[in-house]
């Protein structure tokens, strides 16, 4: 799933939350209290539920492969670990 998609849907479910909490507050509480409670209940699960889908990783997601992971250099004095596929140039002397 592409990151504009995963935004959406957390988006969407977060709005769906605080829907629900204004609907429960706004409205169902003067009909019945406990069916405010649950509405409340449901929309507290919401958030780590979007906050997991929307931090899912796909396998066509590449932006948690990491280049310098497989970096055999990457503990060398020396060595650039922000840009992995260069060496370290040459100091004159």
């Amino acid at each position: 799933m592409q990151t504009r998609r995963r935004r959406r849907y957390y988006y969407a479910m977060m709005g769906v939350c605080l829907g629900l909490f204004v609907l429960a507050w706004g409205v169902v509480r003067f009909f019945s209290v406990g069916a405010a409670v649950g509405l409340c209940v449901v929309a507290m699960v919401i958030p780590p539920a979007a906050a997991v889908f929307a931090n899912k990783r796909d396998p066509d997601d590449d932006w948690w492969n990491d280049p310098r992971w497989d970096d055999p250099k990457w503990d060398d004095p020396g060595h650039d670990r922000d840009r992995p596929d260069h060496e370290p140039r040459d100091k004159p002397q």
